[in-house]
């Protein structure tokens, strides 16, 4: 970690009952490592729109495994980018419905666009994507 720096903030009294509240449902011990993880999530969501940004993430994707040819179509899509998907998990939740979650890695732009391919696919009922950073430019 680099040197700490010391910043003042003026919060109205109400929004700041408000922030502690919510850090407090949330386990943080303190306001500046609140404070700190809203930068870095911001900072985050910045390096992510410029689509060369190198990114990792999850694609959730909750569907009805009985639709016809779904399962392979999902999977023929994972193997046609085998080199952004790193893992998959695959769970069955009741009879019919299956979550797969997939731990994906690329320039923002092929990772979005491989998991707007999957979500949009026939057959998918919820799916999303999660994006964050590899730690490396925080």
């Amino acid at each position: 970690m680099s040197e700490l720096s010391r910043i003042g903030v003026a919060i109205d009294s109400d929004l700041l009952a408000k922030f502690d509240t919510l850090i407090s449902e949330r386990g943080y011990t303190n306001r500046s490592e609140a404070f700190r993880d809203l930068i870095r999530d911001e900072l985050i969501e910045k390096q992510w729109e410029r689509p060369d940004a190198e990114v990792v993430g999850t694609v959730t994707l909750v569907y009805d495994h009985h639709v016809r040819l779904l399962s392979e179509k999902l999977t023929d899509m994972q193997h046609d980018h085998f080199h952004h998907v790193l893992s998959t998990l695959h769970v069955h939740l009741d009879h019919d419905n299956c979550l797969e979650v997939l731990v994906v890695r690329g320039q923002a732009v092929m990772v979005r666009k491989l998991a707007d391919a999957l979500i949009s696919t026939k057959g998918v009922k919820h799916g999303r994507l999660t994006i964050t950073g590899s730690g490396n430019s925080l």
